[in-house]
């Protein structure tokens, strides 16, 4: 499979990706063994980079990634985790209800700070059982995820620390990359502006059925340097299953506009 370098970095991944939050039971269940065969169907096929996150499945998706990945040479993949979410215990009924079916007994914090991103990244060392991470990601900040006022709380903790802990992790050679992964155009325009990022991994926002990303998003990354990689590409769905009864659409059952 032919393979694209991420940004101005050595880092090279292939051009279709796994993505996991199907394997953390992103809508419905998804017990261990199909979850397993999925991830080997998609080396078998020429897949050579996953995607992972601490909130799918609440550690799941990444404690079935580790799982995988731990016995093929590490120099043989790229593994891309997320940041800004910080995980606790809780008893059974208090897991929040995020659209994951039977995840891991949790409930979740926004942290964007320089210590929230340092945490993260320990708890998902912990998490996969493994000792590098290629990319990460710092997970839905905007305000799709937070709404207005919060958005810019976690704007200002992210640009006064955060983002601080990124670069201090990639020019100490334990991170390769790093940059947003985010469901929106605009907060992707707000952080390029005033800060350089390897990479945007943008669910959603350029696909046949949403093109938003493509007026001022795209143009910006090609004079930044920074590689978009396209996540979401059938819209949460749709565009796999077609217009049928209960299809999603941008993670909620599509309208009729939509279908």
């Amino acid at each position: 499979m032919n393979k694209r370098r991420i940004g101005t970095t050595a880092l090279e991944v292939t051009e279709i990706s796994f993505g996991g939050a199907a394997i953390g039971g992103l809508y419905r269940a998804c017990p261990r063994e199909p979850a397993m065969e999925t991830l080997q169907t998609a080396w078998d096929g020429g897949l050579r980079y996953f995607d992972t996150a601490p909130f799918y499945g609440f550690g799941l998706s990444e404690r079935r990634t580790g799982d995988f990945l731990r016995e093929k040479p590490r120099s043989s993949y790229v593994l891309s985790t997320k940041v800004g979410r910080l995980f606790r215990p809780v008893p059974e009924d208090q897991v929040p209800d995020h659209s994951y079916v039977d995840p891991l007994p949790f409930a979740l914090d926004y942290d964007y700070s320089y210590d929230g991103i340092m945490r993260s990244v320990e708890f998902s060392y912990a998490r996969l059982g493994l000792n590098k991470i290629d990319i990460l990601f710092v997970h839905d900040i905007g305000t799709y995820t937070h709404g207005v006022e919060k958005t810019k709380l976690h704007f200002r903790q992210f640009m006064d620390g955060g983002l601080k802990a990124l670069e201090e992790l990639k020019s100490s050679g334990t991170i390769s990359a790093y940059g947003l992964g985010v469901n929106e155009v605009r907060i992707c325009l707000d952080v390029l502006s005033r800060a350089p990022l390897d990479c945007i991994l943008l669910a959603s926002r350029y696909s046949l059925l949403d093109r938003s990303a493509e007026a001022e998003l795209l143009p910006l990354c090609r004079q930044r340097r920074t590689s978009l990689i396209i996540g979401g590409v059938f819209n949460s769905g749709i565009l796999a299953t077609g217009p049928v009864p209960g299809a999603h659409f941008d993670y909620q059952p599509a309208s009729k506009d939509i279908l």
